[in-house]
């Protein structure tokens, strides 16, 4: 019945059979709980507050390491002491990626410099870490979590600090990549901005030479649209216009940021970054936009009260 529970999961719409098998199967489980042994009873509770397939594998492995010591069947020998030192191993990598990007965050000063953005390094790391945890992916794990702290700093410039005025004018900047365009606002647009360019700048230092241009041509449009996203929604405020759903959905499709996180972290995955996948990312495909509307939906869900 667990097994059936979590592959209902996989359901898509129409599929009334799964949908009715996920009703039951939930409603059972959670009725016998209290029945089970507390091996047993612990992993379905877990299971029934997040599924399998809606949760990052590499957190569940931590948990199940705990559960599978009250297993009977459990090898005191070796397989639970590999699994321990792999965890570890990896852990050790995760706290070096996340130490090089608080460094970052602590020697740029954006603490003072930008004094309005949260500090979200170590919050942000978990997005790329959900991407992928293998570790020959340290460094795309590591500077897509950087892209999202630059992403976090732009996105509170639009909701918590600039006028209209001078979001225009920072917008315009984003889209002809000329800094000389906000040369008359405050300090923090000049960090924000160069921030992002220093980005740029790295990402194209390290990048094949045959990839370099079209790569950042990708990453460029897509932060261009995203300011363009970000600077819909700030005009809606100044103008208190409420949006439809579907007006609203069509913006927040961008202003959800996955489809930039998306053209950053291919960008930095090697073996992926190819001009066709780039393309086929800017075009925000069916399924693309499906991810970025649940995406969407799920923040503001989470973030609605703020």
């Amino acid at each position: 019945m667990w097994s059936l529970y979590e592959a209902a999961q996989l359901r898509v719409h129409g599929e009334d059979i799964l949908e009715e098998a996920h009703e039951f199967t939930y409603n059972r489980l959670k009725s016998i709980t209290n029945q089970l042994s507390p091996f047993l009873a612990n992993q379905i509770n877990q299971s029934l507050r997040q599924p399998l397939h809606k949760t990052i594998l590499r957190m569940r492995t931590r948990s199940y390491m705990s559960f599978y010591k009250e297993d009977r069947s459990y090898d005191k020998v070796d397989l639970l002491s590999f699994a321990k030192l792999d965890f570890n191993m990896l852990q050790k990598w995760y706290q070096n990626e996340i130490g090089c990007n608080t460094k970052w965050w602590k020697e740029s000063d954006f603490a003072t410099k930008v004094p309005y953005a949260r500090d979200r390094a170590v919050e942000i790391f978990i997005w790329a870490y959900a991407m992928t945890s293998e570790s020959k992916y340290s460094t795309a794990r590591r500077m897509t979590a950087k892209a999202c702290t630059i992403i976090s700093l732009i996105d509170d410039t639009y909701d918590v600090y600039g006028t209209i005025q001078e979001l225009e004018l920072f917008t315009e900047a984003m889209q002809r990549w000329d800094i000389s365009c906000i040369a008359s606002l405050p300090y923090c647009y000049k960090v924000v901005f160069n921030a992002l360019l220093e980005y740029l700048v790295e990402m194209e230092s390290l990048t094949e030479s045959g990839k370099s241009s079209f790569v950042l041509q990708h990453v460029k449009q897509a932060f261009s649209r995203l300011a363009q996203g970000y600077f819909i929604e700030a005009k809606w405020c100044h103008e208190g216009h409420i949006p439809t759903y579907d007006e609203y959905m069509v913006n927040a499709a961008i202003t959800g940021a996955y489809p930039t996180i998306l053209a950053v972290f291919i960008s930095w995955v090697k073996e992926f970054t190819t001009k066709e996948l780039l393309d086929w990312v800017s075009d925000v495909p069916a399924i693309l936009e499906a991810t970025c509307i649940i995406a969407r939906i799920l923040n503001d869900l989470g973030t609605h009260k703020v």
